[in-house]
């Protein structure tokens, strides 16, 4: 299929060939009949795109000091590498779709197989989307009617925040397609509406609509007109749907309104605010969120939770069948606002210019027929059976940064790439010349020729994955965690003790194949020792999927395991008990803050800090390890000091944690078949210690670990 995307880098706007997306439970495949296209939002986008790096910069600062604080802990090199993996993920461009159903994921009721709908599916020829974010449209509603509807809840929102009784007089301030809709909108509930803008064919169209529009470019002071409309009362409300830096559009918002006025923005301003403007006529101003109530809730748009209604009567989706109903019953007219409509394949002559005059809305026509291809070929090469064949599932940024360089730098034999919506697996293949991109890993394990399949997608599917590929007589390498409960490691051992005796499964504990650990293990020697292990985490927020206890499994389960394994590395043994004391008086499931304490067999202690409350321009890594009057210490896998070490100082490096090193490693022993690279038992005991901690925190005692 054909999808438009932006990229960021090149700054080009441009129609990438990618796989067909799979159909989620929970979610609806929809064949795309039509997008509207946001000049808005999309010439913001497609602007920064084009800018160079130091514009770029200067529009992010925020940005700009992570960059800065990355580079004094991990160094020049690693940042830029950083920098420019993300520059070189594209963005997909569009959020209002039009289309039919073609397929409906597990747990979907609401909707059947040809339903029209309109969602925030992207400019695709195919978009798979969950099912709060999608409604089903009226037959009396043409499709191109319906491709305004992700816009109109934008509007709908805000008038929703805003509360106009009837009678009430509303400024809707900038006159794009989103104050045009919402002006439409208030006028149908009964309110006086005055519009705004400094572009006279928009007021033009507003007054068509039966709008009382002014534009300022013609000498007319809006403030002074507003007070002259209301009899010097002013306007009980203030709709801002404008997009300008200018901080005075905010102040001309205080002045036209009445005392206790109501200001709700829904554009993008200058913000730099007044406080007297407020003060003195007690105004309330609030900032609205897109669609409505369950915009960026993982629960409600991706687990498909809806907020019951008596209690929350709006959400995003019933806010889309609002919009939908209102172009149903005649209420809301949105065909004056159509400026052109092109095909597809000729989307460039809308992004071409984005500026140019007139234009209001865009629309673009989808093909009809179109051929439904979830693997597509990316780059020619032919591939052997038993030559360290590979397979990659998984195309978010731990793969575009950090195993795709490795592998090709050891010029590994990559099939196949796969990710559930094609487009990131699409742009990766063509990145790094890989055969195949794929939206379907099932077709991985399918393929005879394939020898080594490498999972890294969120981790509530990494035990499934493994699973599965075990069972299809494929090696595994799966990256950190293995699983997230018991049920599943027990699984997991059943597999691969079942499995040929020439199948492999690696976990991503990668610290372990370091140079820098290698020597810590070799200069500390064979005899009990204490290592005290500091990760600077960082902080994530509460409503990240990694935190999730289904999806992500906690950020101990899913992420300090990797210190547990170089501990045990270190240690040259295998944990026996392990006790976990978090942060808090009441502390969740899911803690980021915690000591870890670690009994060996051998007698070794250890101590792992795992924190998240620390600041991010301190180092993030630091191991320590003290024996036989000796003391070692790593600072974040740049420098490695000694102390009462005969023989040995310093050694250092450029930020080298053993990604490189464990890839290398892997590709060897999949084409020589090779052993595994991590004993099986070790991946056991340290993925079984990271669920001993959870139950040691839960229980306020040590764990025995088997």
């Amino acid at each position: 299929m054909k999808q438009i995307i932006q990229d960021l880098k090149t700054g080009s706007t441009l129609l990438e060939d990618v796989p067909v997306p799979q159909v989620k439970p929970g979610y609806i495949l929809i064949q795309t009949t039509r997008t509207l296209v946001s000049l808005g939002t999309e010439r913001m986008l497609v602007e920064f795109g084009k800018a160079n790096l130091v514009d770029k910069a200067r529009q992010q600062p925020d940005k700009v000091k992570q960059v800065l604080d990355k580079i004094k802990t991990d160094g020049l090199q690693p940042t830029l590498e950083a920098v420019f993996n993300k520059l070189g993920q594209p963005l997909p461009l569009g959020y209002c779709n039009v289309g039919k159903v073609i397929a409906i994921g597990k747990g979907v009721t609401e909707f059947m197989i040809g339903d029209r709908v309109a969602s925030n599916g992207h400019h695709a020829e195919f978009v798979c989307v969950s099912k709060n974010l999608a409604a089903r449209i009226p037959d009396n509603v043409s499709d191109e009617e319906a491709v305004f509807t992700v816009i109109g809840s934008i509007g709908l929102q805000g008038i929703r925040l805003l509360n106009p009784q009837l009678g009430e007089t509303i400024v809707v301030v900038g006159l794009g397609l989103i104050g045009l809709v919402t002006a439409q909108l208030l006028k149908a509930n009964g309110c006086k509406v005055i519009g705004i803008d400094y572009d006279r064919q928009k007021v033009s169209l507003a007054n068509e609509q039966g709008i009382l529009a002014i534009t300022p470019e013609e000498g007319t002071d809006p403030v002074r007109f507003v007070q002259e409309q209301t009899d010097h009362i002013g306007a009980d409300g203030i709709l801002i749907t404008a997009s300008a830096k200018s901080n005075d559009v905010i102040h001309q918002a205080c002045e036209m309104s009445r005392k206790r006025g109501r200001i709700i923005l829904v554009g993008v301003i200058g913000l730099n605010m007044r406080r007297d403007d407020f003060y003195k006529k007690e105004l309330s101003f609030q900032v609205s969120c897109s669609y409505g109530p369950g915009r960026y809730d993982e629960i409600y748009e991706n687990k498909g939770i809806d907020y019951p209604l008596p209690y929350v009567r709006w959400t995003e989706k019933r806010n889309f069948e609002t919009v939908l109903q209102a172009l149903s019953a005649g209420i809301l007219d949105v065909k004056p606002f159509i400026t052109e409509e092109v095909d597809l394949d000729n989307y460039n002559a809308i992004y071409g210019d984005m500026r140019k005059k007139g234009s209001i809305a865009s629309i673009i026509r989808y093909p009809e027929t179109t051929e439904i291809k979830t693997t597509i070929p990316v780059y020619n090469h032919d591939f052997k059976p038993g030559k360290g064949v590979i397979g990659i599932i998984g195309a978010g940024n731990f793969t575009s940064s950090m195993i795709i360089p490795s592998l090709n730098k050891v010029q590994a034999e990559i099939k196949y790439i796969a990710s559930a919506q094609g487009l990131s697996a699409k742009i990766l293949a063509s990145k790094a010349k890989i055969a195949y991109a794929t939206s379907d890993y099932k077709v991985i394990l399918d393929d005879t020729e394939v020898d080594l399949v490498i999972i890294s997608t969120r981790h509530n599917l990494h035990a499934p994955m493994v699973l599965e590929a075990l069972n299809k007589g494929k090696s595994v390498f799966v990256e950190k965690p293995l699983c997230l409960n018991r049920n599943e490691l027990e699984a997991i051992i059943d597999a691969y003790r079942n499995a040929p005796e020439n199948i492999t499964l690696t976990v991503g504990f990668n610290r372990r194949f370091s140079p820098f650990a290698k020597k810590m293990k070799e200069l500390s020697g064979n005899g009990p020792k204490n290592i005290v292990a500091t990760m600077n985490a960082g902080f994530i927020p509460a409503d990240f999927w990694v935190h999730d206890p289904e999806t992500g499994g906690g950020r101990i389960i899913g992420e300090a395991c990797h210190f547990i394994d170089l501990c045990s590395y270190i240690a040259d043994s295998h944990v026996i008990a392990v006790c976990m004391n978090p942060m808090g008086i009441n502390p969740q499931e899911n803690t980021d803050n915690a000591s870890i304490l670690l009994r060996y067999a051998n007698g070794c202690n250890a101590v792992i800090n795992y924190f998240a409350n620390g600041s991010r321009s301190y180092a993030k890594e630091r191991i320590e390890v003290f024996a036989q009057e000796q003391v070692l210490v790593l600072d974040n896998w740049r420098k490695l000091e000694g102390f009462g070490v005969k023989g040995f100082s310093s050694m250092k490096s450029n930020m080298d944690k053993g990604h490189k090193q464990q890839f290398a490693l892997l590709n060897e022993r999949i084409q020589t078949g090779g052993g595994p690279l991590i004993p099986f038992e070790s991946i056991i005991n340290t993925t079984n210690a990271s669920f001993g901690c959870i139950t040691s925190m839960k229980e306020n005692r040590w764990v025995a670990i088997e």
